[in-house]
């Protein structure tokens, strides 16, 4: 049974409020049913003009559209060179994709630590971790935020060692005036319904560098090429094909290219709501000690997939579980983004333990997320902020 309301008082909603929902319009299902009526379903036109769009909106000379945003993920880390016995350091507080993506390759994910204030990964404890074996290092973007992508970039280009930047939470977002994508050697993006811009589902690689836009094309689709400069045996004619490395199908449809192009004509008013919305957040809740707000880098110019509620123990009689349960009891459905990666059974079947990045533990400790989307109104966002005063106001020491 669910939990009443504070002090068995009226929820501050009558009706669920999502944390995450995505938004379309009449602009959006005519993209789409235009495809459907067409003569490509898969591999056609809006592939390719989903790609050169995602160049023209980053700067990235080169973009490799697929199935989803771990699909992107497998691929840059093929793309990498990366294999057995290689390590790839990461964050924990992140999605499992981001460290899985090792994994795919036989690699080993090696977790560093988070700012405890931007909770991004941070470039100290990635220099801490690199070994001989290191090959790459994936930096999530997390809530949007860009990491500290020059620091991190210089660090990688010193080692040797390949920058692959998770922009899951990131598109729209500006590291010093350029666009997350145009950075890193690869950047990833995923078009998940809950991400700012959505494809039902999809994903995609960026990078500026040729060999590894070659590799990425190929890998995506079972390493079968049409492109002659790369054939081992002689064309048997115009039907010819080889396949010359094992990838994996991860095409994406012209049906979600369609409607992921039809999203990045609004990429801008999601992300100017979506920046209100998050003003408006920190303006409740920066003056209330029992809180703390996500700090923000000068240097990133960030639109936010996620706005992190994170309570102070010390002035609260209540835990993080029970604030979670108190916002639903309010009919505000919450999440927790992320559970550290390491924490999971299959991650610790492989001997991970706790302990390994104190800061990244604390954090989930102490954090959820709360709702924030396009399609939220201003009401909905009072009501937010109205349950979560109402709550410290309650619980406070």
């Amino acid at each position: 049974m669910e939990k009443p309301a504070i002090a068995g008082g009226t929820p501050v909603r009558d009706t669920k409020l999502n944390y995450g929902h995505q938004y379309i319009d009449e602009a959006d299902i005519k993209a789409v049913t235009q495809v459907l009526q067409s003569e490509c379903l898969t591999c056609g036109p809006k592939v390719n003009e989903l790609e050169k769009r995602l160049c023209a909106l980053t700067g990235a000379k080169y973009a490799v559209a697929c199935s989803n945003g771990t699909a992107a993920l497998h691929i840059a880390a093929m793309a990498a060179g990366l294999k057995k016995g290689d390590e790839v350091i990461t964050t924990p507080i992140t999605f499992a994709a981001s460290a899985n993506c090792a994994l795919y390759c036989e690699a080993r994910p090696v977790f560093a630590d988070i700012y405890s204030d931007t909770y991004n990964i941070d470039p100290k404890s990635v220099r801490e971790k690199i070994t001989d074996h290191t090959k790459a290092v994936v930096a999530v973007d997390y809530t949007g935020q860009a990491a500290e992508l020059d620091e991190l970039l210089a660090l990688c280009h010193e080692k040797g060692i390949v920058l692959i930047e998770d922009g899951a939470h990131s598109i729209g977002t500006k590291y010093k005036g350029k666009f997350v994508g145009s950075i890193a050697d690869m950047t990833t993006f995923s078009f998940h319904p809950v991400k700012t811009v959505t494809g039902g589902e999809g994903g995609a690689v960026l990078t500026n560098r040729e060999d590894l836009y070659q590799k990425l094309l190929l890998y995506r689709s079972h390493g079968i090429t049409k492109n002659q400069a790369f054939f081992e045996q002689e064309s048997h004619g115009p039907w010819y094909h080889e396949q010359i490395d094992l990838g994996f199908n991860y095409r994406i449809t012209d049906i979600q290219c369609a409607l992921v192009l039809s999203q990045l004509d609004k990429l801008e008013q999601f992300s100017a709501r979506r920046r209100e919305i998050v003003k408006r957040y920190n303006d409740a809740f920066i003056q209330m000690p029992e809180l703390f707000v996500q700090r923000e880098i000068p240097e990133s110019d960030t639109t936010r997939h996620l706005y992190i509620l994170r309570i102070n123990p010390e002035l609260l009689t209540i835990d993080r579980k029970g604030f979670f349960e108190a916002m639903g009891a309010e009919n505000i459905c919450c999440n927790v983004h992320y559970i550290p990666v390491y924490y999971h059974p299959y991650y610790q079947k492989l001997g991970y333990r706790p302990g390994l990045c104190p800061n990244a533990e604390k954090l989930y400790q102490e954090m959820m997320s709360l709702p924030l989307y396009y399609s939220l109104t201003d009401k909905d966002v009072d009501d937010v902020i109205m349950a979560v005063k109402k709550i410290v106001t309650y619980y406070k020491k």
